[in-house]
């Protein structure tokens, strides 16, 4: 059973709140955050999902994996449910779905890429075999209840990456996902224009466009340009070449390999889930090299360093990542020489900075030379700029407008560049999670009912059971260490049979402060000698004490709040 925490307290948002001919969009995730994507379209008696994705815990859920979306709301309307359709494989927008899809019980409709990846990460849960995976094509058109759903192809940083459009009664609702336009002359290439036509002919209810890079000017940079970038690297490298990027930059593992086999080098892969990607996609055919290309790691010392390319995740200071292993010599099968040449084909997510520099001064230590987007085009978006985000608007001119996928900031941005395609503020709804929007034939709203947005965290094997005081407890520890008090006790006196143990950790060094534990040593004999005649039934009320009286004169000698633990041993 999944458990839901940190949940925001808001109006529910019944059964009985859902007029008759009323489409219904609810943001369950995807907002103020780069990832979670998650949006339930209702209308009556069925319900489709768009995306279902994990996010990255934020500074301040210590020990968090990451967090999925809450799915109170889906829970109260199971039987409305007809399945879960997937834009692309990113896990922003599928690694919810071993979670909470068998808890759901839905079919999850996905790219042939898409697919895999779902199937690889799903096996890796206990009920990852209940989930039925059902792959579509281009062309498919799927029939979910009262919806009928197509598709169109974008350009991403991955393959097999999709927009989404809802037949519904009211309208047709366009949903992107994630995409740019890999633009020739400032003009969507040929594929693209014979995508986008499919926009064409009719006015759409709605369109759901993502908002990443709104507050970039300007079109987004091509891929070619790293095709040209890894030839120049190539030619010029004289020993190794380390190619760190995010494991599902398909795109950016073909041009390793092609240029790997122009210069005479073998490949070989690091990282699991580089290796779970790259085997992936090289099933499906999307990369394309001959076998003898790829080696096994563990034999890349057999070959001459100029003959080597090792593909290798990292890209975003991971801790235990391969790259990581490599820069802090903990790696069992590469070890960074002054020859090598490190190349972090990626920029980094907001808050992985200080992770990606620390990675990046142990490289240099070692000698190796790191290039990175500061020095030459190793990396470029996948997530449209400005000039292809109107462009977008324009192709569809939608009736109504919902940015989605970011930060409020971004999608304040995305707001202006509406404004300026013609789109006027009513006809454009800035949400948070958890909000509710009714389409009827002449009108749409901000409902005042709210569904549950909060995040479900997911810690190793556990979901949804560290909530909020769990966290405060792990905050309370990182910033002011504990102080465990463990008392032994008489169980028929209930008086202390020898002097209480006192184990400090983060909060000061015991040989040092001697005095201090001392005088909490003899606090704890002075509260557990106030009690009196058999109390060996409930020791609850004496640790609550301890936890108080302790607490206030450890804050009154030094001005901190340790975590306390009291543990009374009856004997």
């Amino acid at each position: 059973m999944i458990k839901k925490s940190k949940t925001t307290k808001k109006p529910k948002a019944t059964l009985s709140t859902l007029k008759h001919h009323t489409l219904r969009f609810v943001q369950l995730g995807g907002l103020n955050g780069v990832g979670m994507n998650m949006i339930a379209l209702e209308y009556e008696n069925d319900i489709i999902i768009l995306d279902c994705g994990m996010m990255f815990p934020d500074e301040t859920m210590l020990g968090i994996d990451y967090v999925i979306p809450d799915i109170t709301y889906l829970r109260r309307h199971k039987k409305k449910l007809r399945g879960i359709v997937i834009s692309h494989g990113h896990e922003d927008h599928i690694g919810g779905i071993p979670h909470l899809v068998p808890e759901l019980g839905i079919p999850v409709y996905a790219s042939p890429l898409a697919s895999a990846l779902i199937a690889v990460r799903a096996s890796e849960f206990p009920g990852g075999k209940q989930i039925q995976l059902r792959t579509y094509q281009e062309k498919d058109e799927l029939k979910l209840g009262v919806f009928r759903v197509r598709f169109f192809r974008v350009t991403h940083s991955i393959p097999d990456s999709f927009g989404i459009i809802v037949e519904t009664p009211l309208g047709e609702v366009i949903y992107t996902g994630d995409f740019k336009f890999e633009l020739s002359n400032h003009v969507p290439t040929k594929d693209e224009f014979h995508q986008l036509t499919k926009l064409n002919g009719r006015v759409p209810l709605v369109l759901l466009s993502e908002s990443t890079n709104a507050e970039m000017p300007g079109h987004t940079v091509s891929e070619k340009e790293i095709i040209a970038t890894f030839d120049a690297i190539f030619a010029e490298a004289k020993g190794r070449l380390i190619i760190s990027s995010f494991a599902s930059r398909i795109d950016r593992m073909q041009h390793a390999l092609s240029a790997a086999q122009k210069y005479g080098r073998k490949v070989a892969v690091s990282g699991r889930s580089m290796i779970k990607y790259f085997d992936a996609a090289s099933k499906l055919g999307y990369l394309i090299y001959p076998k003898d290309l790829i080696v096994q790691l563990k034999s890349i010392h057999k070959l001459p360093d100029h003959k080597i390319v090792v593909l290798s995740t990292g890209s975003q200071g991971q801790q235990g990542s391969s790259l990581a292993r490599m820069a802090f010599k903990e790696h069992a099968q590469v070890q960074i020489k002054p020859t090598d040449t490190v190349v972090i084909s990626a920029s980094p997510i907001p808050g992985n900075e200080r992770s990606v520099s620390a990675i990046v001064n142990n490289l240099c230590r070692e000698g190796a030379e790191v290039i990175r987007n500061q020095h030459m085009q190793v990396h470029v978006t996948g997530h449209a700029f400005q000039e292809e985000l109107k462009l977008m608007l324009q192709l569809t001119q939608p009736k109504y407008f919902i940015p989605v996928h970011g930060e409020y900031y971004m999608r304040s941005a995305h707001k202006k560049l509406a404004n300026q395609v013609g789109i006027k503020d009513d006809r454009i709804f800035l949400l948070e999670n958890g909000d509710i929007v009714e389409f009827t034939k002449t009108s749409a709203q901000k409902l005042k009912e709210t569904a549950p947005a909060g995040v479900v965290m997911v810690d190793g094997l556990g979901v949804g059971d560290v909530g909020e005081v769990v966290l405060r407890d792990r905050q309370a520890m990182a910033k002011e260490g504990m102080f465990v008090i463990i008392a032994t006790i008489d169980g028929k006196t209930g008086q202390l049979v020898s002097s209480p143990d006192i184990i400090s950790r983060g909060f000061v060094y015991m040989r040092e402060e001697g005095e201090l534990i001392n005088q909490a040593r003899a606090k704890v004999k002075q509260i557990l000698s106030k009690r009196k005649g058999n109390v060996s039934n409930d020791w609850s009320n004496a640790k609550q004490k301890l936890r108080e009286e302790i607490g206030q004169f450890l804050f009154a000698e030094t001005q901190r709040r340790p975590l306390i633990l009291p543990v009374v041993i009856e004997v």
